[in-house]
């Protein structure tokens, strides 16, 4: 082992009360780890930076080249900032088996030093494993287990478990469960905390368990699951080859999908400090460029009849209006004869689209098939073909009928025929009654709504993108261009060669001359990012998602291998199901249950009061056990109380953040203090805070929603919950 200068400061930095820990009999070890580790991260540093300046620095080159060179900048850059984005807190703790008496350190990331000793293995790996799941009953191997907790860069606790009897001899230290407990009831911030080093065995099954198929991870409040979908993101990608970054248009073959974009914002540490910088994160809003405006549906029945997957299948028969060949043939005119086009060479030049193909980019394969039709008709009169093509394509009735036929189209507009005229809608929706279809007729067709989406995003994925053909003309022509230089070069190449074998004139052949075209120099079509196909997703809060929302997820994902998250008793408009029968009746085969049944988050106090409101509406609610005590009472009081509950709890905590829930009608322009946010229950699901102040809970609304609105409402509490009421 190389020699390694000592820490400037100790990486220890207890507090009086926890000075027994501080025995070098108890720590020794690790601050030797953290001098080795500190020095392999400064080595590690400088040799990653010197290497991207010299990647850099080099040629571009093309073709595999520079696709090779970008990946190895890519790369490199990527572990340079994970490396850079912590310090000593790489390491996550130690665990000791009954192998061997040294010690296993847990990081982030992996880290060699210099001669290649290991000295943090991968949260990740399969070695790493027993350190989170390693149980009394099943101890996975090991003797003992040691986990920090890191503050601002130093360690300002740890707590050790053993799990054999000879584990307890010369340990002062032992503090089980309690530190865990404690580390639980820490102020919040407005960003989710990292709580890598406190996974619980319970949760790390269900963040190591397979891609294949849907998981379910179901549980209530306050038991992980937005923390196990997270680090569940980051094992997948990981452990699974299947989910390997690419280097084209997406970072990742993940989607995490969360319920709005507050939430979003909370999260948005938490997979770059697991290493994982690349996965794309949205709401269902983002997967349509409408979601951004959208209104929320303010009418049941209307949400109701759109939410349905028949609804979505509607698209399908919308389309196909707009792809009957017609009925009729035609004579066509040109300078050099008149051809006959039937009914039956339309219907043929229509079967030419692939199954699959969206409707806009179809349109040129129809259109060149159609041309091929009457170019075969008129081979006799020795026509050259481009004459010929050029002379067909000017022909203004034919292009007229060809249009009417298979014309291009707007997806936004599409949908809002369906809205606008009611011949068209009981054309492509049979099905509904004639009430029905009145209810869904609306004086302002495009005025979209979040009952919309699914229907916008099924006509946007059905029709492509109107400037596909456009752009395919454009990079069919630039490769033209490109082939006709190639053929230049060629020419010049065989003219100069005097070899024996003449080897130059190979170069004649098609396949070599397709290979000297440069592909990268063509203009890249540039796809939506979320449009997918991806090899994954992750779907936070799912119990809120419709059958036509599933369907937005379903098209992105053909290998249907999705992480499910959520708490039928969190459904705002009722989930009598079970996941099986949901996700099934959607399309999600292969679905198998995790539950969740512990609440870390939510002190007994607070569960004590919301477990009721939730029974009243929903009697079965898988209600999880709070595992401690905040020791501070519900408070109740009046309205007029707000101001002053708000400036003491901030005057005494210099650190955490409070919520303000309410009806958002109740929810001012703009909120009185720092580290005090106001929300509706909808847009605080998902989230957490100190202190959860919640205004007039009737008002929130009756049957499961409101009952559902409350619930969530109280459970966001991690300290103190306080409920306020209007009166005199």
């Amino acid at each position: 082992m190389p020699k390694i200068s000592p820490l400037k400061t100790s990486a220890f930095a207890l507090p009086e009360h926890l000075e027994r820990k501080a025995d070098s009999k108890l720590i020794g070890k690790d601050e030797q780890q953290f001098e080795a580790i500190a020095a392999s991260l400064s080595e590690s540093i400088a040799e990653l930076s010197n290497r991207l300046d010299v990647t850099r620095k080099q040629p571009g080159g093309r073709g595999q080249a520079a696709l090779d060179r970008d990946q190895e900048i890519h790369r490199t850059a990527a572990r340079l900032k994970a490396l850079r984005r912590f310090g000593l807190d790489l390491c996550l703790g130690r665990m000791v088996s009954a192998d061997s008496p040294d010690p296993v350190y847990i990081g982030r990331l992996g880290l060699n030093d210099s001669q290649g000793r290991r000295l943090l293995i991968d949260w990740r790996s399969p070695a790493a494993e027993p350190f989170f799941g390693a149980t009394h009953a099943n101890p996975m191997g090991l003797v003992s287990r040691r986990r920090f907790r890191w503050t601002r860069g130093r360690i300002s606790d740890y707590w050790d478990e053993v799990f054999t009897t000879g584990g307890l001899e010369n340990n002062t230290a032992l503090d089980d469960q309690s530190a865990f407990i404690a580390s639980l009831g820490s102020s919040r911030s407005p960003r989710m905390r990292d709580v890598l080093a406190t996974i619980q065995g319970d949760q790390d099954q269900i963040i190591r368990a397979g891609s294949r198929g849907a998981l379910v991870v179901d549980g209530g409040p306050g038991t992980g699951k937005t923390v196990v979908a997270l680090h569940r993101t980051a094992y997948l990608l990981y452990s699974d080859p299947r989910l390997s970054r690419r280097s084209n248009h997406r970072k990742s073959d993940v989607l995490f999908v969360g319920p709005h974009q507050p939430y979003l914002a909370y999260i948005a540490d938490v997979l770059p400090s697991l290493g994982e910088e690349g996965v794309q994160t949205c709401t269902l809003r983002d997967l349509v460029p409408e979601g951004a405006t959208a209104a929320a549906e303010s009418d049941p029945e209307v949400a109701r009849l759109k939410s349905s997957v028949d609804m979505v299948k509607a698209i399908e028969r919308a389309v196909k209006f707009h792809e009957e060949p017609p009925s009729e043939g035609m004579e066509v005119e040109t300078p050099y004869a008149d051809v006959s086009l039937s009914s039956e060479d339309w219907a043929e030049a229509f079967d030419a689209a692939e199954p699959g193909t969206p409707h806009n980019e179809a349109r040129d394969d129809v259109w060149d098939a159609l041309l091929e039709i009457l170019a075969d008709k008129m081979s006799g009169h020795d026509v050259p073909q481009g004459l010929l093509r050029r002379a067909l394509t000017l022909t203004p009735e034919l292009q007229a009928n060809f249009n009417r036929a298979w014309p291009l189209l707007d997806y936004g507009a599409l949908v809002a025929d369906l809205w606008r005229v009611p011949a068209y809608l009981r054309l492509c929706a049979p099905w509904l009654q004639p009430d029905e279809r009145a209810t869904l007729q609306r004086e302002d067709p495009e005025a979209w709504t979040t009952a919309d989406l699914p229907l916008l995003d099924a006509a946007r994925q059905r029709l492509g993108d109107p400037e596909a053909p456009r752009r395919k003309r454009k990079q069919a022509a630039a490769q033209a261009a490109e082939r006709e230089l190639m053929d230049r070069v060629v020419d010049d190449l065989i003219a100069a060669d005097d070899s024996e074998n003449l080897e130059m004139h190979m170069l004649r052949g098609d396949d070599m001359r397709d290979k000297l075209v440069d592909r990268d120099a063509l203009e890249a079509i540039d796809p939506d990012v979320l449009a997918g196909p991806f090899a994954h997703i992750v779907v936070d809060e799912a119990q809120e998602l419709t059958d036509a929302e599933w369907r937005m997820l379903l098209l992105r994902c053909p290998s249907r291998s999705f992480t499910v998250v959520g708490d039928r008793a969190q459904a705002r408009h009722g989930f009598t199901e079970s996941w099986e029968e949901r996700l099934e009746r959607v399309g999600l085969a292969n679905v198998k249950l995790a539950g969740l049944s512990i609440n870390y988050r939510t002190p007994e106090e607070v569960m004590a009061e919301a477990e009721p409101v939730i029974r009243v509406a929903l009697p079965d609610a898988n209600v999880p056990t709070s595992v401690r005590s905040s020791g501070v009472p519900v408070g109740h009081g009046k309205t007029q109380e707000l101001g002053g509950i708000l400036e003491t709890w901030l005057a005494a905590n210099p650190e955490g953040t409070a919520c303000v829930i309410t009806a958002p009608e109740a929810i001012p322009v703009k909120p009185r203090q720092d580290r005090v946010s106001w929300r509706t229950p909808e847009l605080a699901k998902g989230l957490e805070f100190d202190l959860v102040v919640l205004i007039d809970p009737e008002t929130l609304g009756s049957g499961i929603e409101g009952a559902v609105d409350r619930y969530v409402a109280m459970t966001r509490a991690t300290r103190q919950l306080v409920i306020l009421r209007s009166g005199q």
